[in-house]
């Protein structure tokens, strides 16, 4: 079905918003004197899930890579990637394209629909008519587009809002996404605001014939949105061309790349993908372990380390432990029991408040009583949960939550792969367990996690069995406030960052697998 014909510069209701000359003044290329068009189109948007999957694998889209130097903060920001074009012009497709052929570890696809403003009553009823412009520059809230993207970009974790488009309004509750090696924000306003334009190392333009858009515009209303056609060609004469005419296609010039026909232009997405492999290779996004071994060579060990006294007994445990000729069985018994005793050192440094009870005698009695909320245990998989029992042997209905960290092989970088934490932890004191700790990367990034998920610095608890000095050190000099425990401190780490004397793959020896052989004895190289 043929659209009806559109009048070039077609009238469109003006803006009534006090703010409106001001939110014009910020768009790029600068508006004329011409009066904008007030309401707004949506242009597709769906929640996009974290894993990508492909034919060849899965790629997680929620990012998280570790790009902390040994102070803890980011080396290097994320590459962005700006894709614009008119609605249904492909960007989507575009995107996923691009990111299943880059071929990196952490991608984060944003988009511009989950930004649209909340309506008020009188909005949504125009909006239930297809009376409402989703197309002007006004629909969108920039300021926390902007907000959004820096953080991104630094590698902190941002809250999306989440549209539903069949009620016009955002959902209750907003979904979590962390920073990436890549991130690619696609949106029909993608261009058009000048601080915006300055966070994107790259700006793709998706130009598709608006024939071809218009058709896909009607399936993808009228299938997944319930609109009918009638409306769909009236919100399309009357809002989403002259939008496209006026905001959108004008942008197409501070576009570096432009990619005719959208997907179907595979040419396109190779350049774009060589230029972007280009760009990370000149960044040198990668975890530095020889600049965390070397940064703090002979400096004292930090005062937030807390190591269990050397009794006989403990070091009778670790000399069994750490015995290559000990039994598995052994090797797990004397383990839990030293885990047991970790776990009630660890406990000893959690806040306590003086409280007053009275025995069966009749008689007061002047005690001490937990200060905090509640005790939330949180495990670095694998050798992490071999610690779990010990916690909740000591700790009567303490919660427990697991987070997977695999190292790359290639790149030796630690990567986030799952996680699970129980709700409202920020209120709670976290006791984070690994086994052992070498470089300390598993354990920066476990730590990044909590906070990103708003525990406070100083109620996180880092208990492992043995630690290196360098880990020791690259913990505390990124979160001084966190309280690292163990039960011994060995001196070094040899060449492929296993701790010297150490204690072997404590994974491996636990549960009796075998690591393949160019994999770190440390749990910072975690198997699964």
């Amino acid at each position: 079905m043929a659209a009806a014909p559109v009048a070039e510069g077609a009238p469109v209701e003006p803006h009534d918003s006090n703010s409106s000359a001001e939110s014009l003044d910020r768009l790029y290329p600068a508006v004329g004197s011409t009066k904008p068009p007030r309401k707004r189109t949506t242009s597709q948007c769906k929640s996009e899930p974290p894993l990508l999957r492909t034919s060849k694998r899965t790629i997680y889209t929620a990012g998280r890579p570790p790009w902390y130097n040994e102070h803890g903060t980011q080396s290097k920001e994320a590459f962005v990637i700006g894709l614009g074009g008119g609605s249904a012009s492909g960007k989507t497709t575009v995107a996923t394209m691009i990111i299943e052929a880059l071929d990196v570890p952490w991608v984060v696809l944003l988009s511009m629909d989950s930004f649209y403003k909340v309506l008020t009553k009188q909005q949504q009823e125009q909006a239930a008519s297809n009376d409402f412009n989703f197309d002007h520059p006004d629909a969108f809230d920039f300021d926390l587009i902007i907000a959004t993207l820096k953080k991104l970009k630094q590698g902190k974790s941002v809250k999306i809002p989440i549209y539903d488009f069949t009620t016009h309004s955002r959902k209750k509750e907003w979904k979590t996404l962390y920073g990436a090696n890549v991130i690619i924000f696609e949106g029909i306003m993608a261009f058009a605001d000048k601080e915006l334009l300055k966070l994107l190392d790259l700006k793709i333009f998706v130009d598709t014939d608006s024939d071809i858009r218009l058709v896909r515009r009607l399936r993808r209303d009228i299938s997944e949105r319930g609109r009918d056609i009638e409306g769909v060609i009236k919100q399309y004469n009357k809002f989403v061309k002259p939008a496209f005419d006026q905001y959108i296609q004008p942008t197409m010039r501070l576009a570096d790349i432009v990619v005719p026909r959208g997907s179907g232009n595979t040419v396109a997405i190779d350049l774009i993908v060589q230029h972007v492999h280009s760009q990370l290779e000149e960044r040198k996004l990668r975890w530095d372990m020889a600049a965390l071994a070397s940064a703090h060579q002979c400096h004292p060990l930090p005062q937030t380390l807390s190591v269990l006294k050397s009794t006989p007994q403990v070091r009778g445990m670790h000399t069994i432990i750490r015995n290559k000729e000990t039994s598995r069985d052994e090797f797990i018994f004397y383990s839990k029991r030293l885990m047991r005793l970790l776990i009630e050192h660890a406990l000893s440094l959690l806040p306590f408040q003086s409280c007053t009870v009275q025995t069966p005698q009749g008689q007061d009695y002047e005690g001490r009583t937990y200060s905090g909320k509640q005790i939330t245990g949180v495990s670095i998989l694998r050798a992490g949960e071999t610690m779990e029992p010990a916690l909740r042997a000591v700790c009567k209905d303490v919660r427990i939550g697991t987070i997977l960290i695999q190292t790359n092989c290639n790149t030796g970088e630690p990567e986030l792969h799952y996680l699970r934490l129980p709700k409202d932890i920020s209120e709670d004191h976290v006791i984070l367990m690994d086994c052992t700790v070498s470089t300390g990367a598993a354990a920066m990034m476990a730590v990044r996690v909590l906070l990103d998920h708003d525990v406070p610095e100083d109620k996180i608890f880092l208990l492992s069995l043995l630690m290196a000095e360098m880990g020791v050190h690259s913990v505390a000099y990124a979160f001084p406030r966190v309280k690292i425990i163990t039960t011994a401190v060995d001196k070094k780490v040899n060449d492929l960052f296993r701790i010297i004397p150490g204690i072997g793959n404590f994974g491996d020896r636990y549960f009796g697998t075998d690591a393949p052989p160019d994999w770190s004895d440390d749990e910072d190289a975690l198997s699964t």
